[in-house]
């Protein structure tokens, strides 16, 4: 299993980023995909999933801001962030978690928001 997470960066507070997460190694469009993210110091959390037919679950401190997606062609899945806020800041990891609970993690993607 590979996953190749990207797209991360400095923005401002208010601004947006799109993250993307390339995935190989697995039958991937009957995959649960995910996003987690973390703060220095703090433990890692989820940010988003998305289920084999594209049922979501966010964390509470990014509902109605952030959006995942996914391509099954593509072997794709995005993180779309709107107003993003400081306490955004973290390194975003792309996950897979398979059905006996083994979770794979690509390399994270650093996103830096200003105030």
């Amino acid at each position: 299993v590979q996953l190749q997470a990207s797209g991360g960066g400095l923005v401002q507070a208010g601004g947006s980023l799109r993250l993307s997460c390339a995935a190989s190694g697995m039958i991937f469009n009957r995959v649960t995909m995910g996003w987690y993210r973390q703060a220095p110091g703090k433990q890692r959390e989820l940010v988003a999933t998305i289920s084999s037919d594209s049922g979501t679950v966010y964390g509470g401190s990014v509902k109605g801001r952030f959006t995942i997606s996914r391509d099954n062609g593509r072997r794709m899945v995005y993180l779309q962030m709107n107003s993003l806020k400081p306490d955004d800041t973290a390194v975003y990891y792309c996950n897979y978690r398979t059905g006996s609970d083994l979770n794979y993690w690509g390399q994270g993607t650093l996103v830096t928001v200003s105030s």
